[in-house]
């Protein structure tokens, strides 16, 4: 690979602060970048609020820098709009499973072909760190007067339960590990999520890198783990042992794949037996303005994409319809 990764790295200030978990982030997304020589002007990366929301501002593609909570809906928009796009979604624990949680299930549901990377250091670091919806109960982190009084919500777990088909833990710390798993992310046809466990070296003092350094240990070094689902009847098991798995937090924290299931269609599929011109016909690819940005109203392209769901209704003897 090189040094590709370098030409897709932009020349804005990087103002996290030192040390941060995010900076492996980062790191390891432009090597995966890298590796894969995607096409800036094909990709995009869509972020909401809080010190992920930053990194759109990093990276040489296209970039949107969106609402709280609201990057997966953004992304879900671009995506159906124009399936040809690789679509990455990078937001933190509070904005994807705080504010964002429904969007986070209905991406799961609909398995649309999006890469959601959450930043996952347990506490709303831009907003001086109260506890996030992964901070564990009890909990006290150097920012908090009193122990956390919530209890935290499994990020694999739920992503399991929502329908993703592409599940994975990293760990900020170990670029090349994450690296690989995004590379993973990007190939699978479906909704991809990467739990990354980040370290925020300013306001969490309870879950740092030398907490992680213990503990860290990756899952396909167990030559029995298989989370990969080659049949359909195999789900419940497969989806079991991940759910499972999840809950080992302790001594030994597993980072790496939990789940993949290439057998369910994802959204793209399900839409074209719905709509047989999508995706050959979208709205990346319909020509909707003239050149003076006036609309136009196509009524041969409407007909062409829902021609099977226009009804048409004899009005009176004279054999007018209406659509």
């Amino acid at each position: 690979m090189g040094s590709k990764w370098v030409s897709y790295k932009s020349n804005v200030w990087v103002d996290w602060c030192p040390g941060c978990g995010n900076f492996g982030i980062l790191t390891a997304l432009l090597k995966a970048f890298g590796e894969l020589e995607l096409d800036p002007s094909k990709t995009v990366i869509v972020s909401g609020i809080g010190c992920s929301g930053k990194l759109p501002h990093f990276v040489n593609v296209n970039g949107v820098h969106t609402l709280h909570g609201r990057a997966i809906p953004f992304a879900t928009g671009i995506k159906l709009a124009n399936p040809e796009l690789t679509v990455v979604v990078c937001g933190g624990d509070g904005d994807i499973l705080g504010i964002g949680a429904g969007h986070f299930v209905a991406l799961g549901r609909r398995n649309l072909d999006i890469v959601v990377i959450m930043h996952d250091n347990g506490v709303y670091g831009l907003t001086k760190g109260q506890a996030s919806p992964t901070l564990p109960l009890n909990a006290k982190t150097k920012a908090l007067a009193k122990p956390n009084i919530q209890q935290a919500l499994n990020p694999i777990m739920l992503a399991v339960s929502s329908g993703y088909t592409f599940i994975a833990r990293g760990y900020a710390f170990e670029v090349e590990h994450l690296k690989n798993l995004i590379i993973k992310a990007i190939a699978h046809r479906g909704a991809a999520f990467i739990d990354v466990l980040q370290p925020c070296v300013t306001f969490n003092d309870v879950f740092t890198a030398e907490f992680y350094g213990k503990r860290i240990y990756k899952l396909e070094e167990d030559r029995l783990w298989d989370p990969v689902v080659r049949r359909a009847e195999e789900r419940p098991t497969k989806i079991l042992k991940a759910i499972e798995k999840s809950m080992e937090w302790g001594d030994k924290i597993p980072i790496g794949v939990f789940y993949i299931d290439s057998t369910t269609p994802a959204f793209e599929e399900r839409l074209s037996d719905r709509l047989k011109v999508y995706p050959k016909v979208s709205p990346s690819n319909s020509i909707i303005t003239t050149v003076d940005s006036k609309p136009i109203i196509n009524n041969e392209l409407f007909e062409k994409i829902f021609s099977e769901f226009i009804v048409k209704v004899q009005l009176n003897k004279h054999d007018t319809t209406v659509q």
